[in-house]
C-alpha cells in the first residue's frame, strides 16, 4: 500500500485572492442563475439577493423559504435533542434568527440543508413560517459541506455515520470510484467505521482508529462495489472487537480497573506498533490481531504496564 503523500499548503499574501465588495454584487447574474431564481419564486419562496461568493466568485442566492419545504439531507447525522433545546432557548431569548442555513434545491422543489438540521428544527418548534438560507446552485455541494459543519462539532461516531450515509446516497446518483470522492469523505477510515457504528452504536472506533489509519486508503472500485468491501472490513472489525472485549473482561476478573483497558489490549496486539514503515493488507492485520486477542494471556499483565499505557481513546 503506497504511503500517503503530504502536500503542504503555500502561504497566500493577505488580500490577494477573491472579489472586491463591489464585484460580489455588481455583475448581472447568468441565465442559469436567473432560471434558478424563477424556480425559487415558483416554489412560493422569495429571492432576497443574488450575488457572487467572495472567495472564488461562485454565484449564490440569499433566499427566504417556506419552512415546510426544507428538510435535512438524508445522509447527515441524527438530531441531538440537547443541542436543539439549547438552540430553541437561545434563539427565543435573542428574538432573532441570525445564522442562515445552507440549502440546495431538489428537482421536486424541496430544499435540502446539509448543515442546518438543528437550526431548522429549532425554528419549527418556535412556530416560524419562514427560514432564510444561502442557496447554492450546485447540488453536489450538499455532499461537501461536512467539513464546513460548525453548528455542533461532530464526534467520531457522528462523522463516520454521516460519511457512510453519503457514500450510499452517492452510489445511487454518481457511482464513480470511491477515491474520486476523496474530498467529500475526507478519510477512508470513516467509511469503514461508519458501518461499524451502524451495526453497534457503542463501537469503540477511537480505540481502533490508529491501526486503521495505517491500513486504510480510498478504494479504486466504484462506490456500489467499494461499500461491500467496507462492509466486509466492518465485519472483521466486529470479530476483533468481540475478542478484545473478552480479553478486557478477563483483565477485570483479575482485578484490573482502568478506563483504558481496551486501548491497552489493542496496543499490545497491534503488529504494526513498532513497525512504522510496514506495508500490510487490512484483512491480514485485522485477522492477526483477532488471533492474538483470542490468545491474550492476562496472567502476564502487570498493573504498572496498564498504568503506563497511553491516554484515553478519541471521544465517541
Amino acid at each position: 500500500m503506497a504511503r500517503k503523500k503530504v502536500v503542504r499548503r503555500k502561504k497566500v499574501a493577505p488580500r490577494s485572492r477573491g472579489l472586491s465588495p463591489k464585484e460580489v454584487a455588481s455583475e448581472r447574474a447568468p441565465a442559469a442563475i436567473q432560471a434558478l431564481a424563477a424556480q425559487v419564486e415558483e416554489d412560493g419562496a422569495s429571492v432576497l439577493a443574488t450575488y457572487r461568493e467572495p472567495l472564488a466568485g461562485h454565484w449564490q442566492l440569499f433566499v427566504a423559504l417556506p419552512i415546510d419545504k426544507v428538510s435535512p439531507t438524508p445522509f447527515q447525522r441524527d438530531l441531538s435533542e440537547a443541542h436543539r433545546k439549547k438552540l430553541v432557548k437561545r434563539i427565543d431569548e435573542v428574538g432573532r434568527f441570525l445564522d442562515p442555513i445552507i440549502v440546495v434545491r431538489r428537482p421536486e422543489g424541496i430544499y435540502w440543508t446539509p448543515n442546518g438540521n438543528h437550526r431548522l428544527h429549532s425554528l419549527q418548534e418556535l412556530g416560524a413560517k419562514t427560514i432564510v438560507a444561502l442557496l447554492v446552485p450546485e447540488e453536489k455541494v450538499a455532499y461537501q459541506i461536512l467539513a464546513l459543519n460548525t453548528e455542533k462539532a461532530h464526534n467520531l461516531r457522528e462523522k463516520a455515520i454521516e460519511v457512510i450515509r453519503m457514500a450510499r446516497d452517492l452510489a445511487l446518483q454518481d457511482d464513480a470510484a470511491e477515491r474520486d470522492h476523496e474530498l467529500v469523505f475526507e478519510d477512508p477510515v470513516l467509511l469503514t467505521l461508519g458501518i461499524c457504528y451502524e451495526n453497534n452504536g457503542r463501537f469503540a472506533g477511537g480505540t481502533y482508529q490508529p491501526v486503521l489509519k495505517r491500513l486504510e486508503s480510498f478504494l479504486p472500485q466504484k462506490l456500489s462495489k467499494s461499500i461491500a468491501v467496507r462492509e466486509a472490513r466492518a465485519a472483521l472489525l466486529a470479530e476483533l472487537d468481540e475478542a478484545v472485549a473478552t480479553a478486557v473482561a478477563a483483565l477485570k476478573e483479575r482485578g484490573f480497573d482502568s478506563p483504558y483497558l481496551k486501548s491497552f489490549v489493542v496496543a499490545r496486539i497491534n503488529p504494526l506498533r513498532f513497525r512504522p514503515d510496514a506495508d500490510e493488507e487490512f484483512e491480514a492485520v485485522i485477522k492477526k490481531m483477532t488471533a492474538s486477542a483470542r490468545k491474550f494471556d492476562v496472567g502476564k499483565i502487570r498493573a504498572d504496564q496498564i498504568a503506563r499505557s497511553g491516554g484515553p481513546p478519541e471521544s465517541e
